[in-house]
């Protein structure tokens, strides 16, 4: 058993009945947010915020109802000034490729 599994199992016994008692490998996580809202983190400072329909062993995914939020930071060489700038849309259906996702955030289970 994985540290994570050995970790889920024993907050499983000792708390309230969870859905980590289900976690074996750090993969089930993702498997136990199907049809959730899930936080995406990628490279290239983008963020994703949607329902994950489907994904793969290798973390590509299919999301829907998706906000993407992407951070922009613009530099004026003259004054060596930055300004940051967040560029927000929403797109019904995406295609996540799993090697440009840093993070994935299952729904708070609180």
């Amino acid at each position: 058993m994985t540290d994570i599994a050995a970790a889920a199992a024993t907050a499983a016994s000792t708390g309230p009945a969870s859905s980590f008692s289900m976690v074996e490998e750090p993969l089930d996580l993702v498997r136990l947010s199907l049809d959730e809202r899930i936080y995406v983190k990628l490279r290239g400072d983008r963020e994703l915020r949607g329902r994950l329909h489907a994904y793969d062993q290798h973390l590509n995914m299919v999301l829907g109802e998706v906000e993407e939020i992407i951070t922009i930071v613009d530099v004026d060489e003259e004054s060596n000034t930055q300004s940051v700038r967040t560029v927000n849309r929403k797109v019904p259906m995406l295609f996540v490729r799993g090697d440009g996702v840093i993070l994935v955030s299952p729904p708070s289970r609180a």
